[in-house]
């Protein structure tokens, strides 16, 4: 299903948010490439459904439930990682949400301070946890998560916009700083992508509209995102840095 990097066989990788979605197609486009993953995320159901996945096609994994804004979460998921596999090569901060479109004027600092923590704190406390050892050990890939909303202006939360443009400056800085360690980092910047609450909320003509506004005339699925990461993980992107991917059926042309 996956396109192949035989140089990722044996790394381990780390995947927060790793529980739906995108996340969790991540998770199991590593594993398939012989990738061993530490998935991450908030639901223990789920992630045990990855986990069970990824070992029924014959890859390795755990899981490690938890809040990843939380910095003892992020601790753990290093622990877990090392005692289980290794140390971590391949970071993939992908937790977050909260995009529902909230008007300025109705949203409350709670919940901007939410979404900011869920979607740009959480980034950079896991990146933090490992960086240390990404350093020590002189390389590693690490692919940020953004979005449409970080490149364009729209409906969406502007908290969640405003994380996500976070994400991309975070990113940037991060590739700048950390290239004389031979650590690259790049951001995949996804528009629509089909995932459960999509599915729930969208009529079939609905979807078919939505389909209609990109010029490759479809919705993106996660597995348009988890090939991008395989790609910027790999040593193929070996001399790409600091950039973001927009992943986007060509809805963002820049």
């Amino acid at each position: 299903m996956y396109t192949r990097y035989p140089d990722l066989a044996g790394r381990t990788a780390v995947v927060t948010g790793g529980s739906r979605g995108i996340g969790a197609e991540t998770a199991r486009a590593l594993a398939a490439n012989g990738v061993d993953v530490v998935v991450n995320g908030r639901d223990r159901t789920a992630l045990d459904a990855v986990v069970a996945s990824i070992a029924s096609a014959g890859g390795r994994a755990v899981a490690v439930a938890g809040d990843i804004t939380d910095p003892d979460v992020a601790h753990l998921l290093r622990t877990v990682a090392e005692d289980s596999f290794g140390p971590a090569s391949i970071i993939v901060p992908f937790a977050g949400g909260q995009g529902a479109p909230v008007p300025v004027e109705k949203m409350s600092l709670a919940h901007w301070r939410s979404t900011l923590d869920s979607d740009l704190t959480s980034t950079f406390i896991t990146v933090a946890e490992f960086l240390p050892g990404l350093i020590e050990r002189g390389g590693g890939s690490i692919v940020t998560m953004a979005s449409t909303s970080a490149r364009q202006v729209g409906l969406g939360s502007i908290a969640y916009a405003a994380a996500k443009a976070g994400v991309l400056m975070f990113t940037r800085n991060l590739a700048s700083q950390l290239g004389q360690h031979g650590i690259r980092a790049n951001a995949v910047s996804p528009s629509a992508v089909r995932n459960d609450r999509m599915r729930a909320a969208m009529t079939d003509d609905q979807l078919a509209q939505l389909a209609a506004q990109f010029p490759l005339r479809r919705i993106g699925q996660p597995a348009d995102v988890a090939e991008a990461v395989l790609y910027l993980a790999s040593d193929a992107s070996s001399w790409i840095t600091g950039v973001t991917l927009d992943i986007t059926g060509g809805r963002v042309i820049v």
